[in-house]
């Protein structure tokens, strides 16, 4: 019923294969929609729900410390507004191109829908490579970046905020110039600011603390805890430091961790100041981890880190990291629950595998949407000159991951996917946006 939207998919964005990807694990849930609710066919929803409101794409000139010029390529895909303003982060690293960005930004409309926060979807970033830059560069090419940057964004636009590559210096670089061009301290504009200067607490937090919130709950409706359990997480930036220290708060037991380089296993649990001293600290490999570490400690250079064995995995890395033998790994091993802390990190192949051996999955849109539903609430900070305490914020961002994470149960029960939290989320985040949309007609 759906195939030939998908066919038009693949002919107006050629080689795009993520976004690909991504529209069509979000077709593939909506067989029952269609069936049920055939007005969103006839209003062509589903077509346009697919093609972005606005796609941006610049140049970024910028000098090096060598006095050399350089120059990048920006982006920032305005998809979805029928929420609220476009709301998604920035990314800055050398895969980033069109089809990656309007991937990330498709994925972002639904996620946000699913927060029951008034925000749309957008995403951007930069093939930009931040590693091995100095703070300079990374200044000049921040301010160079918003330069174009700044004439589309805005609190009741477009609110931009970190992603891969882009943390609280680059957000800090990226707020300055824009105040410097406006001439307005319009702190909504981005979101992941520093405390002191409108940001909100948790924030940094948010996306690891969400995705084990939301793992928990599947726990908990499974009538079981963290207490005891081995938890493996991918990655090792702020995403997957937060989520091992959520998993460790919750009684559960974080042995291993990866950058691009390898892997870290560490039976004894993993030891987060010293993971947060080495990555957040001395950015260096993780490697240095296990040097630093000692005996209860090893680096692995080859395999990856889903060869071991655990009860629960958080791929918090990047797109695509974990494939069907890695999940063919998982389920041998035993593991029985995997949340995507990162944005699209299994592979169709791998959710199949994981489906077909009754692993409970939980994908990105929903397990991590904790992260951008933080920035809604710094949003709302900024809206009110307001300030929340720690303990405030987290409260409502565990609110919010219990509520997707009950939506998406309800929603796959209604459908006929009673459990899947994949089609619960697709379809749960996708009504949401549908029906707004016609509402407000054909635009």
């Amino acid at each position: 019923m759906l195939q030939p939207i998908y066919d038009e998919i693949l002919g107006r964005n050629p080689g795009e294969a993520e976004f690909h990807q991504a529209t069509r694990e979000l077709l593939d849930s909506l067989g029952p929609v269609v069936a049920r609710h055939p007005e969103y066919t006839d209003a062509g929803i589903i077509r346009r729900i697919c093609e972005p409101e606005r796609q941006i794409i610049f140049r970024v000139p910028w000098v090096d410390d060598a006095g050399q010029v350089q120059l990048n390529r920006g982006f920032r895909v305005e998809f979805n507004s029928t929420l609220g303003p476009y709301k998604g982060g920035l990314r800055f690293h050398p895969s980033v191109y069109l089809g990656i960005v309007k991937f990330l930004g498709f994925e972002q409309i639904f996620k946000n829908a699913l927060t029951g926060m008034p925000i749309g979807g957008g995403k951007g970033g930069s093939d930009f490579d931040p590693k091995g830059r100095s703070d300079a560069e990374i200044m000049r090419f921040c301010q160079s970046f918003m330069t174009e940057l700044y004439r589309h964004i805005g609190e009741y636009t477009d609110v931009p905020a970190g992603d891969i590559g882009v943390g609280g210096r680059e957000i800090g670089y990226l707020f300055g110039q824009y105040k410097r061009i406006t001439n307005r301290y319009e702190s909504g504009v981005l979101t992941g600011k520093g405390i002191s200067w409108g940001g909100s607490l948790v924030r940094t937090e948010a996306t690891g603390y969400g995705t084990v919130y939301f793992a928990n709950e599947i726990l908990k409706n499974a009538g079981d805890s963290f207490d005891g359990k081995s938890v493996v997480v991918s990655g090792s930036g702020n995403v997957a430091i937060h989520a091992a220290e959520k998993v460790a708060a919750l009684g559960g037991r974080v042995i291993a961790c990866s950058d691009s380089s390898g892997y870290v296993v560490d039976e004894a649990g993993i030891d987060l100041d010293l993971l947060k001293e080495v990555k957040e600290v001395r950015r260096e490999r993780i490697s240095a981890y296990a040097e630093a570490r000692g005996g209860s400690a090893r680096f692995v250079t080859d395999g990856a880190v889903w060869d071991v064995p655990c009860d629960i995995a958080l791929p918090c890395a990047t797109q695509n990291e974990l494939d069907e033998k890695h999940a063919v790994a998982l389920v041998g091993n035993g593991c029985a629950v995997v949340a995507e802390g990162a944005n699209m990190p299994c592979t169709p192949d791998a959710v199949r595998v994981f489906a077909d051996a009754g692993v409970t999955f939980a994908p990105g849109k929903a397990a991590n949407a904790g992260g951008v539903a933080t920035s809604a609430l710094e949003m709302q900070q900024n809206a009110s000159r307001d300030s929340w305490s720690f303990a405030h914020t987290e409260e409502r961002l565990e609110q919010i991951m219990i509520g997707i994470h009950a939506r998406c149960l309800e929603t796959a029960d209604a459908y006929g996917a009673p459990g899947n939290y994949a089609a619960g989320a697709n379809i749960g985040g996708f009504i949401k946006v549908a029906d707004a949309m016609l509402a407000l007609g054909v635009i």
